[in-house]
């Protein structure tokens, strides 16, 4: 009996140790374990790990965390690295926009070069939504309303009559000499003006963006064409400043920590990771919020602590965090990034059909 109960316990601590496998990636002094993935089929015997959709429905949830107009936080739970990985690469390169592509330059007489002016112009963000227009097809030069956005930029600086005489400032001095994008003018085609209201007109996101610096006599005059793309043709398609993702830190104290040693627990992590209370007028630390760890390990610098404490993240938890260049709010970004994937999933199981009918 003493033996079964040995072995059962030590079955017990395989299990658990193959289980934090499985489910954690470990933090240690020296390295980082079990960063592999390992949810197929045959990694572990005892473990099924076959695709079962009402397991993947029943694990599978998203908790928006934080919300703004141009920022995004959510948890992604129960999904693999590959999965996370290629929902950021769609919202990176693959939901469209649109975006100046062709400028004419009819006249620039700035001391920046037309092909310059053209990259600056290409980077500005447009403020147009790009599920009302197609693609415009490489063989049309001009493009249609469906298709193509128009703006012109036309400004002219002069010298300022009424500036005083003795000022240097040239703000006083000189009338437009600096070109924003509040310049951009929309000039709608076609019947482009009945879809759109006053108040959502296609314009840049924002409207003190610095273009140009001009000199009385100088100006600058040229017309552009702003058509839909994705990211991977080219950066300035790409909906988002920022979309990152990471795993969900786990903090873990194996002991109490108690007295001096618990303040400088607490130094060791992000602020607010580990609280430290008084109880019985002595101080105890314990783990407030584990997800503000940046796991910058430094706890591994002091033999008392080392020990003491365990840090891992958890391996199908995923925290992503988006900022929109303000094209389309970030949670539309999220929406998008998905019928993306559809799609591509779409594709994949028609070719496959299609190889198994050949």
């Amino acid at each position: 009996m003493r033996g079964s109960h040995v072995g059962w316990r030590g079955d017990m601590a395989v299990r658990d140790r193959v289980q934090e496998m499985r489910s954690r990636v470990v933090l240690e002094e020296f390295r980082v374990c079990n960063v592999h993935t390992t949810d197929f089929p045959g990694n572990y015997p005892g473990y099924d790990d076959t695709w079962n959709q009402d397991t993947f429905e029943k694990n599978f949830r998203v908790d928006v965390i934080k919300m703004a107009q141009d920022t995004l936080e959510f948890d992604m739970v129960g999904i693999d690295a590959a999965l996370a990985n290629a929902f950021r690469r769609i919202l990176l390169a693959e939901v469209p926009t649109m975006a100046v592509e062709k400028v004419f330059v009819y006249n620039n007489t700035s001391i920046i070069q037309d092909e310059i002016l053209a990259h600056r112009l290409g980077l500005i963000p447009i403020r147009a939504d790009p599920r009302l227009f197609e693609y415009r097809s490489a063989d049309d030069a001009e493009g249609t309303e469906i298709d193509t956005l128009q703006f012109e930029l036309n400004v002219k600086c002069t010298r300022n009559p009424q500036a005083c005489k003795e000022s240097s400032d040239p703000n006083e001095l000189y009338l437009n000499h600096k070109v924003y994008t509040s310049h951009m003018k929309w000039v709608p085609q076609g019947n482009q003006a009945d879809l759109f209201s006053e108040a959502d007109a296609p314009c840049p996101v924002l409207g003190d963006i610095l273009i140009a610096q001009l000199r009385p006599g100088q100006e600058i005059h040229v017309l552009m064409h702003c058509v839909k793309g994705v990211g991977k043709d080219h950066a300035k398609f790409s909906p988002v400043a920022t979309a990152s993702y990471r795993l969900l830190p786990e903090i873990t104290l194996l002991h109490p920590v108690e007295g001096d040693l618990a303040d400088t627990l607490q130094r060791c992590f992000s602020p607010g990771v580990i609280a430290v209370d008084v109880v019985n007028g002595k101080k105890v630390a314990r783990v407030q919020d584990s997800r503000m760890d940046t796991c910058s390990r430094e706890i591994f610098r002091h033999e008392e602590l080392k020990n003491l404490v365990k840090m891992a993240r958890v391996r199908d938890h995923y925290i992503f965090s988006i900022e929109s260049t303000g094209i389309l709010a970030a949670e539309v970004l999220v929406s998008e990034a998905v019928k993306v994937l559809m799609g591509k999933c779409r594709r994949f199981l028609d070719e496959l059909d299609a190889a198994q009918m050949d």
